[in-house]
This record gives C-alpha cells, sequence and structure tokens, in this order.
C-alpha cells in the first residue's frame, strides 16, 4: 500500500524590497553591468501586508529516470514526482532491450511511489528504460530514457566519466543546456584551480582556470581568485534569469580565464568581482564589482548561494570575509540579481560592531511564511532586503559549526532552528529556537567545549517530531527529552541522507550509509550499515564527506556524489531499494533546493515541511516552472 499522510497546511504571503549598486571593469566583449532591466518584475512591497504570495519560478526538471541493478535478477527504476504534478497522476514503465521495442512492464497504472521493480529484464541485454504520466485515464507523451548496460554490475550507483584532473572537493548541479536534467560543475584542486562542466551523461563542456590568483590555498586568507578551500566555496550553479539554462556564478580576479578562451585583467590583484557565466559555454556574461568596504584588508573569502529575496526570482547571496591585522573578521553580506543581461547588486550589509554571531555554512529559508526568504548565519538572520531581523548574539549564542532549520516539531507553527557552539564561554553546549523570531525555547549546557558537529532529523518514530544530538546525547526536540537514556549511544552528527525508502531519515557518515536503530541503541562507531562508498571505488572528499549531496535524479530520495581515486570519474550513490512512499521531487522545495547551491562545512539540506514518521502530506509547492527563452 501506498504511504498514507494525514493533511496541513501553510500560510503564505510576500515582502521584500531591494537596492541597486554598481561596480566596474573591464573584459572584452562583455557589456557593463547597469541599471535593472524593464524585464525585471517589480520587487515587492516591503511594508509587511499580508498578501497572496506570487509564485517563484524554479527549475523545469524532467522525469529523472535511472535505473540500477538491485541483485542478480532485478533492476529497481525511479522516477521524479514533480512539484506541480496534478494530484493522482499515474506512470506506466517501460523497456527497451537492445534498441528493440519499447514494452510495458507494469499491468495496471503505477499510482504509489514512484519506482518499479524489473524482474523479467534479461540482465545480458542493453536495457533502457522511460516512464510515461497518465493523467485521468490518458498516457501522456514519454520521459526521456536512462540506459543500463549489458551485464551491468550490482550496485547502487550512476558513473560519470571526467577528464584526468586534481582532486575535487566540491560540485554542483543544474541544467546547463534546457534539457530538463542536471548537469555537473566540479572544481579541480590543483597549483592553478580550475572548474570543469560536463552534461549529466559525462560529456565534457568547458573549463574555466582560476588563474594566478588562486595558488594562495590558504584557508582563511586564500587568493583573491581562490574557490574552496576552508568553509569558502565561491561558486554556485542556478538559473539565475529564469530562462531554463543553468548559469555559474563565481568570484574572480585578475588572470582569471573563461571557458571561451578570453582573460579578466585587472591592476589590483586584490579586487574581485562577481562573474556570471553561461553554463553552456563557460563564457562571461556579465559581471559586478565586490564591494570594497575591506579592501585595506585584502581580498575576501567567499561562500555562495540563493535565495528568492523578493518571493519570485533567485538572487546569488554571498557571505565574505576577510581578517583583520588585529585578528579580527570582517564580514560583508551581499546580494545580485541577474536579469539575463544586467547584474545589479541588490542590497549588502556589514556586522561592523553588531553582535552577530557567523559560523560555517549558510542558509536561505523562508523562515516566517511569507513567501520571501531570508538569510541565515548560526547567529542572525536577515531579512529579504538585507537588515538584520534578528541576532541571537545578545542571548549568549557565539560562533559554531553547524546548525540546521526545518519543521522540527509538526505541531508547533513554523520552523525551528538547533545549533552548536564553539567553546561559548558560559558553558552553552547547544540550543534550540523559533526560527522566525530566533526566541531561544531550551539550551543545553556544560561547557565550555568545541562541538564540532550537530546534526537534526526524525531518526525514532517512537517520538514525534524531529530528533537534534551533538555529543551530549539523542534527544528529541520538541519535548527536549533524552530518546536514549545512555548519552554514549547515538549516531555520529555528521548528515542525513533520505535512502531506504520510508520517511525517516539515514545517516552519511565519513563514506558510509548508516541507520540509527532505537530499539538497539548502539555507539556511533557500531550502527546498522547500509552501504560503505568505499567498496565501489569511491573516496572521500572534504570532512570525510562527499562532494555534493541531494536529490539529484530518481524519485524524492538523496543521491551522494563522490569521485574515484583517479578523480576522472564521478560515482553518483542512489537508492537501489523500493519505496512506497510518495513525495515530489526535494528538488522542487524551496528550501530544498536553496540548500543545495550553499557548501561552505557542508550540512543536511532540509525541506519546510514535516518530514518524518506520521507526517502529513505536503502541500503542492507555490511554484511555477521556469521556460527555455
Amino acid at each position: 500500500m501506498p504511504h498514507t499522510y494525514r493533511r496541513r497546511r501553510r500560510r503564505v504571503a510576500v515582502t521584500a524590497a531591494a537596492v541597486l549598486a554598481v561596480g566596474s571593469a573591464v573584459v572584452a566583449g562583455v557589456t557593463p553591468l547597469g541599471a535593472a532591466s524593464a524585464d525585471e518584475p517589480a520587487p515587492a512591497s516591503s511594508s509587511g501586508a499580508s498578501t497572496a504570495a506570487a509564485a517563484r519560478v524554479m527549475e523545469n526538471l524532467g522525469r529523472g529516470v535511472v535505473a540500477v541493478r538491485s541483485s542478480s535478477t532485478e533492476i529497481l527504476v525511479s522516477w521524479r514526482l514533480l512539484g506541480l504534478d496534478p494530484e493522482g497522476i499515474g506512470f506506466n514503465v517501460y523497456r527497451s532491450a537492445n534498441s528493440g521495442s519499447w514494452q510495458k512492464l507494469n499491468s495496471a497504472v503505477l499510482t504509489g511511489g514512484t519506482n518499479y521493480v524489473d524482474s523479467s529484464a534479461d540482465m545480458s541485454a542493453t536495457n533502457r528504460y522511460r516512464v510515461a504520466p497518465v493523467v485521468n485515464g490518458q498516457e501522456q507523451a514519454p520521459s526521456g530514457d536512462f540506459t543500463l548496460t549489458a551485464n551491468h554490475a550490482q550496485e547502487p550507483v550512476v558513473r560519470v566519466p571526467l577528464r584526468d584532473g586534481g582532486p575535487v572537493k566540491f560540485s554542483w548541479v543544474g541544467d546547463l543546456n534546457g534539457d530538463g536534467e542536471y548537469d555537473y560543475v566540479i572544481d579541480r584542486q590543483e597549483t592553478r584551480q580550475r572548474l570543469e562542466a560536463y552534461s549529466s551523461d559525462g560529456e565534457f563542456l568547458w573549463e574555466v582556470n582560476m588563474g594566478p590568483n588562486s595558488e594562495n590555498q590558504d584557508n582563511i586568507e586564500p587568493g583573491s581568485a581562490t574557490i574552496d578551500v576552508g568553509h569558502n566555496d565561491g561558486v554556485t550553479v542556478y538559473d539565475f534569469d529564469s530562462d531554463g539554462r543553468a548559469e555559474v556564478a563565481v568570484k574572480i580576479a585578475d588572470g582569471v580565464t573563461f571557458g571561451d578562451g578570453s582573460t579578466w585583467t585587472h591592476s589590483d590583484d586584490n579586487r574581485q568581482f562577481i562573474a556570471i557565466l553561461d553554463g553552456q559555454t563557460g563564457a562571461l556574461r556579465n559581471w559586478a564589482a565586490v564591494p570594497t568596504d575591506y579592501l585595506a584588508d585584502g581580498p575576501m573569502a567567499a561562500r555562495f548561494g540563493v535565495a528568492y529575496l523578493n518571493g519570485t526570482t533567485p538572487s546569488l547571496v554571498a557571505y565574505m570575509k576577510n581578517r583583520r591585522d588585529d585578528g579580527g573578521f570582517n564580514l560583508m553580506m551581499a546580494a545580485w540579481r541577474f536579469s539575463g543581461q544586467n547584474l545589479s547588486q541588490q542590497w549588502k550589509w556589514l556586522r561592523g560592531g553588531q553582535d552577530a554571531p557567523d559560523g560555517h555554512n549558510t542558509r536561505a529559508v523562508d523562515l516566517d511564511g511569507d513567501g520571501v526568504d531570508e538569510v541565515v548565519e548560526i547567529g542572525f538572520a536577515l531579512d529579504g532586503d538585507g537588515t538584520l531581523r534578528y541576532s541571537l548574539g545578545p542571548d549568549g549564542i557565539v560562533h559554531g559549526d553547524r546548525f540546521h532549520i526545518a519543521d522540527m516539531d509538526p505541531d508547533r507553527p513554523g520552523l525551528e532552528g538547533y545549533g552548536v557552539q564553539q567553546d561559548n564561554p558560559s558553558g552553552l553546549l547547544e540550543y534550540y529556537y523559533d526560527a522566525a523570531s530566533g526566541e531561544l525555547i531550551w539550551e543545553h549546557g556544560g561547557g565550555p567545549g568545541d562541538v564540532g558537529r550537530g546534526m537534526a532529523g526524525d531518526i525514532d518514530p517512537n517520538h514525534s517530531g524531529m530528533e537534534v544530538w551533538s555529543f551530549s546525547g539523542l534527544y528529541n526536540a520538541p519535548t527536549n527529552r533524552l530518546t536514549e537514556s545512555d548519552t554514549s549511544l547515538s549516531p555520529w552528527p555528521q548528515l542525513g541522507l533520505y535512502w531506504d525508502g520510508d520517511p525517516l531519515m539515514e545517516l552519511l557518515n565519513s563514506g558510509k550509509i548508516e541507520e540509527w536503530d532505537p530499539e538497539n541503541p548502539s555507539d556511533s562507531s557500531d550502527l546498522p550499515r547500509l552501504e560503505t562508498v568505499g567498496s565501489y571505488g569511491a573516496v572521500t572528499a572534504a570532512q570525510g564527506g562527499p562532494t555534493l549531496y541531494g536529490d539529484l535524479f530518481g524519485d524524492w530520495r538523496e543521491e551522494a556524489v563522490y569521485t574515484n581515486g583517479s578523480y576522472d570519474e564521478l560515482i553518483i550513490f542512489t537508492t537501489d531499494r523500493p519505496s512506497d512512499t510518495r513525495l515530489y521531487t526535494l528538488a522542487h522545495n524551496p528550501a530544498y533546493r536553496n540548500g543545495m547551491t550553499f557548501h561552505g562545512y557542508m550540512q543536511s539540506h532540509h525541506v519546510d515541511y514535516f518530514l518524518g514518521a506520521d507526517m502529513t502530506e505536503p502541500e503542492r509547492p507555490n511554484i511555477t516552472y521556469a521556460g527555455a527563452g
């Protein structure tokens, strides 16, 4: 039987504002940015008036069909349920063996989980799979297809070939060519760093050489063009102009060579710029200057991501930081909007002397349900117009390594936050708070201590809502009660991963896919293991993690992207287990898709509804699809 849900509704409204600013520099063949073009939507009112939220424009994804050999006799086929699919949509699954005719495999239309076990395939044949939606009894046009090669290995992975090159720390996905499927952008950690782009099936598209100003790869005071060191990235991929094809945003400086062979030049090596690159060619489409407020202290390291600051169209948001001579740090947050022609700075926020603690990751989430995203750090939140919404600093919160924002308590309105602390002089170790207001709900002391990890997710169905944990025991977040009395027994708090098919979260820790068994609790070194990535030739990246994880294809469950030890292949782990849980793709959930664009110290992405045991059926997301121009 399909997984059943209770129903629950959520309110929405819109507020936002935008301010324009410009910078200057020169590259051959590119028009400098100017004022916002007339084709950009007007910003919503920032008066706080509640109105019906306009739909946010998100990716026009295909079905993302994928097939893996799950046993000696079976193949699991999986595909996306899209955010705007009509209620009651069903699917037929088709197979073509050795380029023969397409044969329907299912006897009745499939209306449960969007996956199917093919137990009649000839494993010695090359098998192609596709699905066709069925709406009101009428079969619709079929999806694109996925090919599983003859005599394929039994493994829960998809392999994408890469060119030879150096180690890969991070990868990103976006639909670079407009075919509805995710393509890949990867970094290369070499003497001079590079970016490379590949189509979904591994065709090389382009490279960008980050040049001599990427040679300084210090994780705190890196070069002006250095990417992906420490908790910084300075790159992200998204369809910023909503034309149906993704762009690449990257921090640049003198000496960067783009995908078309042109080179950015500037007389000052410390001057930095934001570049928007064409996703298909790697050529520069436009640029903007990084504000120079802190230029006297050298170039700024950066984290990039996406937020919908007016509720409808995406913006690039950046966390930028450099070190002063006195050992302290300058912090600037800023946002830009790319219209397809112009790249316009919307706002910047300078921390200055404000008590606003930052951490190692940034999130963009609609905290208050008004349709507009806020930009959030571990100790403060900015509204969509770049003004400070709240700071947790006056409540005693300091810098920390990890924080999460999710609907952790399904019986409490809105979203909650959970964070951990690094050597808080008060002794505070972890805390739980209202994400919209910043009001603290509970705190755990016992320090000071450097709490380097913290996690949130529903891993115990015996307690309503999510669990949160670091190294002080496994707590049910809504009740602030231990779910396991022995505080030495808990999972390692690194990453979550939806894998086995029920709504409970599994765990991704240092190359191991594991699960928590609340009936047989164990310490973090002895959890039941589902997969080990090294068994399939994969190697871990930064902090023992993947280069990327998220819902990349197939049904709503998540993929984890690694490379092999030679760095000439992406090894993408995707589940080989059937599921009757039916959810729209997590990539069409606004909070989750924003999360996929941020790296830093990689943390779990969360949807904006409660995902866990006894969950309600999520509302259809308030989105519309981007269209190719």
